[in-house]
């Protein structure tokens, strides 16, 4: 009973997060209310509330520090914008063929989310086309095409996709031999959807950028804060290899650096101009409620974790479909309804290094499917949810436009992987 009845409360949360416009309910809301509620149905059928609050408190620690991480990331692109930082980067794209900037973008995204990763790539490069685009439906399927670009540059990489983080850190695979076996599949996964949106733009023009009207002394701090900002983001992959403390540890001493750095720059200014360059102003321009929507849809996944479904599901699929491949195939399609992490940690946990050692074709596969299926629903990885906040995507649009696409590249990459393990 209480089994369909978590499901039922998650499922009609999924619903109220998809409707979202026609209901004119904000999805934080729904997000907050699911998620609480799947805990609280967990808590009356347990036996012990004591050992479902220290679970909670154990979610809650790794739900934060993703919360954190996207602050952080968050706040450090704010902090570039408000100083025009963005427009240095803008006055160096000189096509104003909204094809040509598509694949540019697109280009961009994917080899920078194997650098910084996935989510922080995403923020960066939408705002990045929400300064260069002025009409909303281009700003969309741009936004679109970043979310599959970012998902698939980080899949390849043991920084880029948290869930090949875990397999690396886990010991499944090794970070060389992923970036040789994934390369070509995620390429693939971005490289289809990128063509065919591309087409779409086929003989557009974008409206010519215009000239930046900062001062001499602006556009000197605007470069400043751009290159330190830039630079202590790929700075965040570099601390956590060296310190192997999570990544939102980089992140805050990131921001922590921005804010001196800003500090500096502005200390000789009058404190009424001064103020609107400062990291507290950048954080009250930071989508809160979509930190507060990305919290409780983690909230309830971590329920139906806790609650054992998510393990039940995977052993499921394992008892049905018994083929590595449909296994993988259908873990990363789940993912874009439930967090991949779980799925990614619940299939650690069922087969052994002993079962599949390091660098098992099966781990490799489990790294491209489960970082790109999240794609084919905006709410399926973290990247999309960031993004959904920054340029107000409806879930449905997505839905109706970009996950077809996503599917399209998805089945690519598997192809190539499967092809790539014949030959």
């Amino acid at each position: 009973m209480f089994t369909a009845l978590i499901i039922f409360v998650f499922v009609l949360g999924y619903i109220a997060i998809a409707f979202e416009h026609p209901l004119k309910l904000n999805k934080a809301a729904s997000a907050l209310i699911t998620g609480v509620l799947c805990w609280t149905i967990y808590t009356i059928q347990s036996e012990s509330a004591q050992s479902v609050s220290e679970e909670l408190l154990h979610h809650l620690g790794e739900i934060s520090s993703i919360l954190f991480f996207l602050l952080g990331a968050m706040t450090i692109v704010e902090l570039i914008d408000s100083h025009n930082g963005f427009d240095i980067i803008t006055e160096k794209i000189t096509t104003i063929s909204k094809r040509k900037l598509l694949l540019i973008i697109t280009f961009l995204t994917f080899f920078l989310s194997a650098l910084l990763d996935n989510l922080t790539t995403a923020i960066v490069m939408t705002s990045l086309c929400s300064k260069i685009l002025i009409e909303k439906e281009d700003k969309l399927w741009f936004a679109g095409m970043i979310v599959i670009a970012a998902n698939a540059g980080g899949a390849w990489s043991p920084l880029g996709d948290v869930t090949t983080t875990m397999l690396w850190i886990g010991g499944q695979i090794t970070a060389l031999n992923i970036m040789k076996q994934l390369t070509l599949p995620s390429i693939a996964v971005c490289i289809i959807p990128a063509l065919l949106v591309a087409h779409r733009f086929r003989g557009k023009k974008i409206a010519a950028i215009p000239a930046s009207t900062s001062s001499v002394n602006e556009k000197r701090n605007g470069r400043i804060i751009l290159f330190a900002g830039i630079g202590s983001l790929v700075f965040v992959p570099i601390f956590k290899t060296l310190t192997h403390l999570p990544p939102f540890m980089g992140m805050l001493l990131a921001l922590g650096i921005m804010w001196v750095i800003t500090t500096i720059i502005h200390k000789s200014r009058e404190p009424e101009v001064a103020g609107r360059y400062t990291v507290a102003r950048a954080l009250q321009k930071v989508d809160t409620p979509n930190i507060l929507f990305f919290l409780g849809i983690l909230l309830a996944v971590s329920a139906l974790q806790s609650f054992g479904l998510l393990k039940e599901l995977a052993n499921g699929l394992n008892g049905t479909l018994k083929n590595d491949y449909l296994i993988g195939t259908a873990l990363g399609l789940l993912s874009a309804l439930v967090d991949n992490v779980p799925l990614v940690a619940a299939s650690q946990g069922m087969y052994d290094l002993t079962t599949y050692p390091t660098d098992h074709p099966f781990w490799e596969f489990l790294a491209l499917t489960t970082g790109t299926g999240g794609s084919a629903i905006i709410i399926g990885s973290a990247a999309g949810v960031a993004v959904m906040g920054i340029e107000q995507i409806n879930f449905m649009w997505y839905l109706k436009k970009i996950s077809w696409l996503v599917l399209i590249g998805f089945a690519a990459g598997i192809l190539v992987f499967l092809l790539q393990l014949q030959f």
